[in-house]
C-alpha cells in the first residue's frame, strides 16, 4: 500500500515542478516543498501561503492602470543552512553530491530530505530533514535535521531566520506586474531562544506573525552553543555555533507558529505567535498528534485501487494534496477552494468553478467542509447582487474569478508568454459559474440532507441565481423561445464572434441548458423548506408568485441551438466557423493545447475556428446522468435520446485541444459508456497532468485541483456507479478491466457506508450512522441495510450472494 513519493536524483531543472508536488499545508497555511537553504531563484521558489490571504495592487500595462489581487506570498519560514568553520554555507547546486533522496510521506504528512554533499577542503556533511505543517495544530510549522559531520570535527554553524523581504515572483507571465504586498512592522529577540517577525500587506492590511525557536541537541540533550542575532528591515536571523565530533548525530529543531490577523479567538498575532512557541514541545511531540490527525484523516479519505502501484500512489497525491488545501481547519474559515491550491502563486490563488469537480469527494467524506466553504458564497452574495445590477440584470451574479471580498478578479488584460503581448481578456463573461453554485448547493444538499443549511443560506443564493437567469432571458418572438446573450462558456477560447466588437455569444448551449435547470430546481427547493421560511424569502428578494410563473416559463422555453444529425450546437453561429487544421498544427508546432497562444503569435483569432480548449456543451453530460439529461430537454421541448450523447461527444472531441486538465476529465467521464479503453487512456492522463507536469510548467505555479479531485470523482461515481438522489443512494458498478478492485469509505446522510467491489462481486457493509437503518439501491434494487449489515452481491445480477 504505497503512499510515498520518492526521488532519487537531485535534477535542478525539476525542482519547481517537485516544490509544488511536495508542498505541504493544512488548510490554514501551506508552504512549498522548496529546500530550507534555498532562496528563491531560477531553480527554487519558496512559497507560504495563508488561505484567503489577498492583497491588491496597480500596476500601468499599456497605459493603463490594471488592478489586480494577489495571493500573498508570505515570509519564507524555512530558511534554515548550514556551514563547517571556514567553509561555505551546504548548497547541492554547488556542492559535489554523494548521496540524495526526497520523500513525499503521505500518509504522515512529511516531506523528508536526506543528503550528503563534500566542500571545497573535502569536509563530507550528511543531513536528514523531516519537515511538516501540523494538521492537528494549524499555526504550528516544524523542521527536525538530524545532522552529521562524517569525516571532520570542529566548529559548525547555522543560520535560523525568518525572511520577510520575498516578493510575489512564482509566475514569469505576472512578472511585469507589481509583485511587493509585504510591509515590514517590526522584528524583535524572545525568551527561550526564539525570534519574531511581523508583517502586513500593502492594501488588504492583512498582518502576519511568526515566531520561531531553533536549537541544537545531542544524546537528547541541549547542546552546548553560542547564539548571535541579527536583524535588518523585514529579516531576523538566529546565527547559532556549536562543536561537532565526528560521526555523531546531532538534532537541530526549529519550531515555528504562524498567526494572522484573520484568526478567531486571538488578542493580536504576534502575541499568539510567541505565546505557542513557548508553550509547544519538542518535533516528536508535535509530530506525534500530527501522525494522529493524519491517521483520522486517511480512515475517512483513502480511496483504494488494485491495478499496479503508479495508479494508487497517484489517486493518493490527488487525495493528499486536497487535504493540503481544505481540511477540518478549514472549518469556520472565510476562505474558498483556489483553483490551483494553496501551492503557487498561478490563477493568483483566485475562487473559480473548480469546486464543481472538488465538491462532490469532499460531500461523501467531509460534508463538514463543503458546507464551510460553501458559506464563503452566502458571505458573498451582495456583491454577488452588485456585479449583476451593474450588467442591469436582477439576483445576483457571481464573479469569474473571486478573492477577497467577491468582487469580479479577472484579468482585464493578460500576457501572452507565447507572442509577449497583452491582450484583452473577455472570459469574465462566462456566468455559468451562477449554475456552478447552484449545482454544488443542490448537490451539498443530497448527500447530506442538511435541511438547516438549505433554508437559511442555500435556497437565498440558488433563488438569487433564478433571478438572475430570468433577467438575462430574452424572449424571441421567431423562435417562440427565450434566448441568453452576450455570455462565454466553459470552452475560454470562445470569446467573440469573429470580427465584432462586441464581447461575448449567443445562446451557449451549456449556459442555456444549465439555466433551465437552474430555475426548474429553485421551484422545488422553495417547495422542500419550511413555508414561513418560504414566504420570509420570497418577501426579503422581492419574487412574487407572477416571477416564480416566469421561470417555469423559460426553463421550459429556453433556445438550444443544433446542428445536423442530433449535434448540438456549442453556440448559436458555430456552424458558421471554419474548420481548424489540427493535423497541419500538430506537425508544425507538436504540443498545440494552448492553440489560442499560438494563433495569437501568429496574428490570427481562435474565435475564427471550430476549436475548443475544453469540454463546454459536453459538461452537460459530465454533470447529469442520461435519465437527467434526457427529462431536463424533454421539459425543454427538445427530443434527445442516448444515441444523442455518443454523437455528440464523437463531433466535439475532434475539435478540443484540451487545453485544460479538466477537458480530459470530462471526456474519460463520458467514455465510459462508449469507449473504455479511450476512457482509461484520458483517466490515466489525468493522474499524471501534475505529476508528470504534461502542460509544460504549469504545475510548478501550482496544482490543478479541480482535475486532482475530478480523478477521485471518476472513481467513485463513474468506475464505483455511485448516485446520489433524491430519495436514495445508488450503486452500480462499471469497473474498467485494467482495476481489480476499489475500496472506499463515504458518509451518505450521516451513515458511513464501506463500499468494495472487483469485477464480480460487491461488498456493502453500513458501518455507522445517526439512524439505525438506510436504504442503498444496488444496480436496478432497493435494499434496507441496519446498522452493522454487511452484504455481498453479484454485480452481474445485483442478486445477493448467500
Amino acid at each position: 500500500m504505497r503512499f510515498s513519493i520518492t526521488y532519487n536524483e537531485w535534477i535542478p531543472k525539476e525542482q519547481k515542478l517537485r516544490e509544488s508536488l511536495c508542498t505541504l499545508g493544512n488548510g490554514y497555511i501551506a508552504t512549498r516543498g522548496a529546500a530550507e537553504e534555498c532562496v528563491a531563484d531560477k531553480i527554487h521558489y519558496p512559497g507560504t501561503y495563508l488561505a484567503g490571504g489577498f492583497d491588491r495592487a496597480v500596476t500601468k500595462i499599456a497605459d493603463k492602470d490594471i488592478e489586480n489581487e494577489d495571493f500573498v506570498n508570505f515570509p519564507n519560514w524555512l530558511c534554515l543552512k548550514f556551514r563547517p568553520e571556514g567553509g561555505e554555507w551546504i548548497d547541492l547546486d554547488q556542492m559535489i553530491i554523494h548521496h540524495f533522496q526526497q520523500v513525499l510521506d503521505m500518509k504522515k504528512g512529511l516531506l523528508i530530505r536526506s543528503f550528503t554533499v563534500e566542500d571545497k577542503k573535502g569536509r563530507k556533511t550528511s543531513i536528514k530533514s523531516s519537515r511538516l505543517v501540523s494538521m492537528r495544530e494549524k499555526h504550528l510549522a516544524a523542521i527536525a535535521w538530524e545532522l552529521t559531520a562524517e569525516n571532520w570535527s570542529g566548529k559548525g554553524e547555522i543560520c535560523s531566520a525568518l525572511d520577510g523581504r520575498v516578493i510575489n515572483g512564482g509566475v514569469p507571465r505576472y512578472s511585469d506586474l507589481e509583485s511587493h504586498h509585504l510591509e515590514p512592522k517590526y522584528t524583535q529577540e524572545q525568551k527561550d531562544n526564539s525570534i519574531l517577525l511581523v508583517v502586513e500587506t500593502k492594501q488588504s492590511n492583512l498582518v502576519m506573525a511568526q515566531a520561531c525557536s531553533t536549537n541544537v541537541y545531542l544524546n537528547g540533550k541541549e547542546a552546548p552553543m553560542q547564539l548571535n542575532i541579527n536583524q535588518e528591515k523585514n529579516y531576523i536571523e538566529q546565527m547559532i555555533s556549536f562543536d561537532l565530533d565526528e560521526g555523531h548525530q546531532y538534532k537541530v529543531e526549529k519550531i515555528v507558529s504562524i498567526y494572522s490577523s484573520r484568526d478567531r479567538a486571538i488578542t493580536e498575532p504576534s502575541h499568539e505567535a510567541c505565546m505557542a512557541i513557548e508553550r509547544t514541545g519538542r518535533f516528536e511531540e508535535i509530530a506525534f498528534r500530527h501522525f494522529q490527525a493524519y491517521e483520522r484523516l486517511w480512515h475517512k479519505a483513502d480511496i483504494g485501487i488494485i491495478d499496479g502501484d503508479k495508479n494508487q500512489l497517484l489517486i493518493r497525491l490527488h487525495i493528499f494534496h486536497i487535504l493540503q488545501t481544505v481540511s477540518l481547519n478549514t472549518i469556520g474559515l472565510d476562505v474558498g477552494v483556489p483553483a490551483r491550491g494553496l501551492h503557487g502563486e498561478a490563477y493568483r490563488g483566485h475562487i473559480f468553478w473548480d469546486e464543481l469537480y472538488i465538491f462532490p469527494y469532499l460531500n461523501l467524506r467531509f460534508p463538514e467542509i463543503s458546507r464551510s466553504l460553501l458559506k464563503y458564497r452566502f458571505f458573498r452574495l451582495k456583491e454577488a447582487r452588485y456585479i449583476a445590477s451593474e450588467r442591469g440584470k436582477n439576483g445576483a451574479l457571481f464573479p469569474w474569478q473571486s478573492g477577497s471580498n467577491g468582487r469580479e478578479e479577472s484579468q482585464k488584460m493578460h500576457l501572452n508568454p507565447e507572442s509577449g503581448n497583452w491582450i484583452p481578456d473577455n472570459t469574465h463573461l462566462q456566468s455559468h459559474i451562477n449554475s456552478a453554485i447552484a449545482y454544488n448547493i443542490w448537490h451539498y444538499y443530497l448527500a447530506t440532507e442538511d435541511q438547516h443549511f438549505l433554508s437559511f443560506f442555500g435556497t437565498e443564493i440558488f433563488c438569487s441565481i433564478a433571478c438572475f437567469w430570468a433577467s438575462m432571458a430574452e424572449y424571441n418572438e421567431a423562435k417562440e423561445r427565450y434566448e441568453i446573450k452576450g455570455v462565454v462558456g466553459p470552452d475560454e477560447y470562445h470569446t467573440a464572434y469573429p470580427g465584432s466588437e462586441n464581447h461575448g455569444l449567443d445562446n451557449n448551449a451549456y449556459t442555456n441548458v444549465m439555466a433551465a435547470w437552474v430555475l426548474q430546481k429553485a421551484i422545488v427547493i422553495l417547495d422542500l423548506i419550511e413555508k414561513s421560511r418560504k414566504r420570509e424569502l420570497l418577501k426579503e428578494l422581492d419574487i412574487s408568485n407572477t416571477e416564480i410563473e416566469k421561470w417555469k416559463e423559460i426553463s421550459e422555453k429556453i433556445y438550444v441551438p443544433f446542428l445536423e444529425d442530433g449535434i448540438i450546437a456549442q453556440f448559436d453561429g458555430y456552424d458558421k466557423l471554419e474548420e481548424f487544421p489540427w493535423e497541419d498544427y500538430s506537425k508544425k508546432y507538436g504540443d498545440i493545447h494552448r492553440l489560442d497562444r499560438i494563433l495569437e503569435k501568429e496574428g490570427d483569432d481562435v474565435n475564427k475556428y471550430k476549436a475548443s480548449k475544453q469540454a463546454d456543451l459536453l459538461m452537460l453530460f459530465y454533470l447529469f446522468t442520461p435519465s437527467d439529461i434526457k427529462e431536463i430537454f424533454q421539459k425543454l421541448g427538445y427530443e434527445f435520446n442516448d444515441s444523442m450523447i455518443y454523437k455528440n461527444v464523437q463531433y466535439y472531441n475532434e475539435r478540443t485541444s484540451h487545453g485544460s486538465t479538466l477537458s480530459r476529465l470530462v471526456f474519460s467521464w463520458i467514455q465510459l459508456r462508449y469507449d473504455k479503453e479511450k476512457s482509461w487512456q484520458d483517466f490515466e492522463q489525468v493522474l499524471i497532468s501534475d505529476f508528470e507536469d504534461i502542460q509544460g510548467g504549469t504545475t510548478a505555479e501550482g496544482i490543478h485541483l479541480g482535475a486532482m479531485a475530478g480523478s477521485l470523482d471518476l472513481v467513485q461515481r463513474g468506475f464505483l456507479g455511485i448516485e446520489v438522489n433524491d430519495k436514495a443512494l445508488w450503486i452500480n458498478p462499471d469497473i474498467p478491466e485494467h482495476i481489480k478492485k476499489i475500496t472506499l469509505r463515504i458518509k451518505y446522510r450521516k451513515h458511513w457506508i464501506s463500499i468494495s467491489a472487483n469485477h464480480h462481486t460487491l461488498k456493502i457493509s453500513f458501518e455507522e450512522g445517526w439512524s439505525n437503518m438506510v436504504h442503498i439501491g444496488v444496480i436496478d434494487k432497493m435494499y434496507e441495510f441496519k446498522q452493522g449489515e454487511v452484504r455481498e452481491f453479484s454485480i452481474s445480477s445485483s442478486s445477493p450472494v448467500e
